[in-house]
């Protein structure tokens, strides 16, 4: 059974998307997490169930996460992607909170080598968990700010939130 809920953020209003799990503080493992206007967003779907209270433990962290009390998110997750992309996401799982780091760095991160920057990109943008799987933490090599699902204003914003410097 897939339940779903809304909170609103700085950011905007997020969507969440899960399913029940046993391991799962809260028992919702998190499937998806939005932004509106994303590319690629969620959208609900005909069977899933509006469970605001299956999310309180999800939405808790987020909302510290923005009251700047959490720098890191202890969640289950519920993602499927390509080995590929659960590699290049376990590698965006790294980037520390406040940092930034480029598309050829994460690739070394993963074990992938830089040539393949381009399939590194489309697996970032693939990310389902914006925000709690840092995927905005990813800059240009030049140190600009490239693509992002929910948009380069947001990226700028979560950077800002999070008093992101170079380097990582």
């Amino acid at each position: 059974m897939t339940a779903y809920t809304t909170i609103d953020t700085p950011v905007g209003e997020l969507l969440l998307v899960g399913e029940p799990s046993a391991t799962a503080t809260g028992g919702t493992a998190l499937v998806s997490l939005s932004m509106t206007g994303q590319r690629n967003a969620a959208v609900v779907q005909d069977g899933w169930t509006h469970r605001p209270e299956a999310f309180a433990e999800i939405a808790r962290q987020i909302r510290a996460y923005f009251a700047g009390g959490r720098s890191t998110f202890e969640l289950e997750y519920a993602t499927r992607g390509t080995d590929f992309q659960r590699q290049v996401w376990a590698a965006l799982e790294t980037v520390p909170y406040g940092t930034t780091t480029t598309y050829g760095r994460l690739a070394e991160r993963a074990g992938i080598p830089r040539s393949a920057v381009r399939a590194i990109g489309a697996a970032i943008g693939a990310n389902p968990l914006l925000l709690v799987r840092p995927c905005h933490r990813v800059i240009g090599a030049d140190g600009s700010l490239t693509g992002y699902a929910g948009g380069l204003d947001r990226k700028q914003q979560l950077l800002a939130h999070e008093g992101a410097t170079r380097a990582a």
